[in-house]
């Protein structure tokens, strides 16, 4: 079961709210966000409703202010837990959409697309096994992308505007 409290202020001060589900709205509780505690479990928040806009992966900790969790405002509108997955983690990865071009497959990390693959384009995936974060820049920086279970044919279905990817990784069970 998770567990993660919002802040209007930073270091956790201010009109809170306490969630253990997935909400798709938080601004009826919160009307900004400055700081976050996660006391259980892993999440993905969103800077809009309905899971949309910039995300942010965040696991169990203190982040006392936006920055902590590279937010770029205090904007905070929806959140979605994130079921832990117990076994291998598995993601094909496509040079390009409808699962064409170069394939590779990966069961981990992989700190520099570029580098591992000498493209850093990503147009199509297919998630096996696990949930991966992709992230816009290497070594795990810049916009991050929540990928479960499933089939992205383009790079759209996992909420990005381009193919740019810079590096990935699988969410490991952290309970």
């Amino acid at each position: 079961m998770g567990k993660i409290i919002f802040f209007e202020d930073r270091n956790f001060q201010g009109r809170s709210y306490e969630c253990s589900s997935d909400s798709s709205d938080l601004h009826q509780h919160v009307g900004q966000c400055n700081s976050i505690r996660v006391e259980n479990g892993c999440w993905m928040i969103y800077e809009r409703p309905n899971y949309t806009g910039h995300q942010y992966y965040l696991q169990k900790g203190e982040y006392p202010e936006y920055q902590r969790w590279m937010g770029f405002n205090d904007c905070v509108r929806s959140c979605r837990m994130i079921q832990p997955h117990r076994g291998s983690q598995q993601i094909k990865i496509f040079e390009k959409e409808d699962f064409k071009g170069q394939m590779k497959e990966f069961s981990s990390d992989c700190s520099n697309v570029q580098e591992e693959l000498q493209y850093n384009n990503i147009h199509s995936c297919n998630v096996l096994q696990g949930n991966w974060i992709f992230y816009e820049e290497p070594n795990y920086k810049g916009r991050q992308y929540l990928l479960r279970p499933g089939e992205y044919r383009k790079f759209s279905d996992w909420g990005a505007v381009n193919g740019k990817v810079g590096s990935f990784r699988p969410i490991l069970d952290t309970y």
